[in-house]
């Protein structure tokens, strides 16, 4: 079973990992154009967001992180789930499912009241996931140029 590992998205391991993801995306993004933004450590730390590695049998497989942002009506409860990505040859194994679950547990852990996150419509998997995940399709709440489609899915509050 894999495991989790919080770490910096500048940290060697995190990074190296983000080149391949944006590598891929580039490469397969429609008519070119895909614009990468290595994400800050600053947005990815406690008690805003956490950057996680999935690791099986010691190999860094996947990654994604969760950032707390403003809403366009102001609303400071969403967090952002950002570069959720898993290696080819890992997927289809249900680890993109566990892994969008611990992000959302750290998330309600941070008191969200909602997850947010942004995709492009090729990523027909990632679509899937989200979708199967809870998440309902809502409008534009960034200028992302690599999306093309918004979701959000709200949680339920914890309780001690």
């Amino acid at each position: 079973m894999p495991s989790f590992r919080i770490a910096s998205p500048a940290d060697a391991d995190a990074h190296a990992l983000l080149v391949e993801y944006f590598t891929l995306r580039a490469a397969e993004f429609p008519g070119g154009g895909y614009s990468p933004t290595y994400p800050t450590a600053s947005a990815f730390q406690a008690p805003d967001g956490v950057f996680l590695l999935l690791e099986d049998e010691g190999r860094i497989v996947g990654c994604g992180g969760i950032r707390r942002v403003t809403m366009p009506d102001g609303g400071t409860d969403a967090f952002e789930v950002k570069h959720v990505f898993l290696r080819p040859e890992t997927r289809g194994r249900g680890w993109g499912r566990l892994l969008l679950d611990e992000l959302e547990q750290r998330a309600l852990s941070f008191g969200a009241q909602a997850l947010v996150l942004d995709t492009h419509h090729t990523l027909e998997a990632a679509g899937h996931l989200y979708r199967n995940s809870g998440f309902a399709e809502i409008p534009r709440y960034n200028d992302n140029p690599n999306a093309t489609r918004w979701y959000r899915k709200d949680l339920a509050p914890q309780h001690p």
